[in-house]
């Protein structure tokens, strides 16, 4: 093998698959930010979700900004970041949603919160709006948040997140049902919605898995991963530099981000057929 390029180009494979590669949770702690800066410098990335009200955010808006990368919003229902925030456990929130329990008016607000924090601390909209935990497709908040966006985009082509699986999956059994349980939460309608507006979603959702694999075990994931996917699809990795206190996934975060820092990930890329695509810009 040829000494390998420690920067992935996206010319690398002429006529190849387009893959988006997102990594989630920019804002969330220092590490975390470090994590996805390097792999954005190193071009393994082609976008950042961003929360908008994590605690680590606004210190790092001006080296993300420089970067060739699509940046959005990580829309957090779940997450307790500011004092007075509207927040929800998932299974609560889901539950809630479903049960047509949560009042419009309050939706509504959370979202715009959003939507004005990023544009105050970007200075424009979003490229594309995604949801921590996949909350953007739950019910109601998936119906507010197209509201939103059509009063505040109308001339705007943002894109949304889908969650729908890819369809002959070569990862095991137990990781392609986690991935199928997410996509029952709102995949279909969530796309028939977006349709409607005229909103592009990436075609499949990759990357879910139960967030335990040692660094040799995700390399294979990203191989299959690699392996299933189409033109048009959404990567997600959630990468970090060092571990947080109190985050449930701190140390696979580690191990994403030595996978994808492998100096033989171009070649993964250009075995695959595959070229980092930035899904604002495709055709």
């Amino acid at each position: 093998m040829p000494a390998a390029s420690s920067k992935v180009k996206t010319s690398l494979v002429a006529a190849g698959k387009r893959l988006a590669i997102c990594a989630d949770d920019f804002g969330m702690s220092a590490g975390i930010n470090a994590g996805i800066l390097e792999l954005a410098r190193l071009g393994r990335l082609s976008a950042v979700s961003c929360l908008v009200q994590g605690p680590a955010l606004s210190e790092q808006v001006s080296l993300l900004a420089l970067l060739p990368v699509d940046i959005g919003l990580h829309l957090n229902f779940t997450e307790a970041f500011v004092r007075g925030q509207f927040c929800f456990s998932l299974p609560r929130l889901i539950s809630a949603c479903y049960l047509q329990q949560l009042p419009k008016s309050l939706i509504t607000a959370t979202i715009d919160s959003q939507l004005d924090g990023f544009e105050t601390r970007f200075g424009r909209p979003p490229d594309f709006i995604d949801g921590h935990q996949h909350v953007h497709q739950l019910p109601l908040i998936r119906e507010q948040l197209l509201e939103c966006i059509a009063q505040r985009y109308p001339t705007r082509s943002l894109w949304l997140r889908s969650t729908q699986t890819a369809r002959h999956l070569t990862v095991d059994r137990g990781k392609r049902l986690k991935a199928r349980i997410i996509a029952c939460l709102g995949a279909r309608t969530m796309r028939r919605l977006a349709d409607a507006q005229g909103l592009p979603m990436n075609r499949h959702l990759l990357g879910v898995y139960g967030f335990s694999a040692s660094p040799e075990e995700y390399r294979r994931m990203l191989m299959s991963w690699f392996v299933d996917a189409a033109d048009g699809d959404l990567l997600m990795c959630h990468p970090a530099s060092a571990i947080e206190a109190g985050d449930p996934i701190g140390q696979q975060r580690i191990r994403e981000l030595s996978v994808f820092a492998d100096s033989r990930f171009p070649y993964w890329i250009e075995q695959h057929r595959l070229t980092i695509s930035r899904l604002s810009r495709a055709a």
